[in-house]
């Protein structure tokens, strides 16, 4: 079974406070994109679980989110299977684009498949719940969704099927720990408040149009980001100097994106900022 593994962006997080549980409750707005990893599931003849990737800085084990999918099925439903998971990059490592997220959330729906469980796209969220924040978003395949808790409470936006955005998006080749900028964040003194809210956001969004001249997008995390990370400000200051007035960081970062109005323009952006600067990445993307 060979399957697409998409990404996201957040085009608004708003952190709001520390759980008793020591993570934070948030309120989020995923976009899922058009760049994508390759899962390829195939059945064993014994009850193992192996992982492979062309990234080697992925773990292979029970370190790998994919493997946790798996494990979850397997020992619910058939402790006797096994399953080769085989996995091609191609969505940055550690960027705040929920690669990892992604590809466990498409073992829990191939296997869903692959091994005749019925299991309903709210069931297969409680399993995806146990492995990550961001894996319930990508059970259920929507363009966009809220996202509420810690961004495991998910909600799909009614009314924007048809809006299609592109982006421009630069990831910077440094690696953020997330929750080292959680962990900052609780620490942090001078936090910026929304300018505006999901609401006024979706309702932009829901015209499929273009969007207003003020950025309609928030990231709670990205001063602290930034601070740590000054390449996350140089890359947004690139795409403000290109003319890009919706410009954000996405999750914990170090990932960046800007809304770009074509196709067209997205391709060739990407394209000319490649040769310029060569060790970042750059994408032309759209919603998925």
């Amino acid at each position: 079974m060979n399957l697409k593994s998409f990404a996201k962006v957040n085009l608004y997080l708003q952190v709001i406070n520390k759980r008793l549980d020591s993570y934070h409750s948030v309120r989020t707005v995923f976009e899922r994109i058009s760049l994508f990893d390759s899962i390829t599931l195939k059945k064993r003849k014994d009850n193992e679980i192996r992982v492979s990737s062309d990234d080697r800085s992925l773990p292979a084990g029970k370190g790998n989110l994919c493997f946790k999918a798996a494990k979850l099925l397997r020992d619910q439903f058939y402790p006797s299977r096994g399953l080769d998971i085989k996995i091609i990059k191609r969505i940055p490592v550690g960027a705040g684009l929920g690669g990892g997220s992604s590809n466990a959330a498409v073992v829990l729906l191939g296997l869903n498949k692959l091994w005749g469980l019925k299991l309903s796209k709210k069931r297969l969220a409680k399993f995806a719940v146990k492995i990550g924040s961001d894996v319930p978003f990508f059970i259920y395949e929507k363009p966009f969704a809220y996202g509420f808790g810690r961004g495991e409470k998910i909600e799909p936006i009614k009314g924007l099927n048809k809006a299609r955005l592109w982006h421009l998006l630069i990831v910077p080749k440094i690696h953020v720990s997330t929750p080292l900028i959680y962990d900052k964040w609780d620490s942090f003194t001078v936090l910026t408040k929304p300018s505006c809210n999901v609401k006024i956001l979706t309702s932009a969004l829901s015209k499929n149009e273009a969007l207003p001249a003020f950025n309609l997008f928030f990231n709670s995390l990205e001063q602290v980001t930034i601070k740590l990370y000054p390449q996350v400000k140089h890359a947004e200051d690139l795409l403000l100097s290109l003319g890009l007035n919706h410009v954000l960081m996405s999750g914990s970062g170090p990932a960046v994106f800007g809304i770009v109005p074509s196709r067209k323009k997205a391709l060739k952006l990407a394209e000319a900022l490649r040769r310029k600067y060569k060790t970042w990445r750059f994408f032309a993307v759209s919603t998925a």
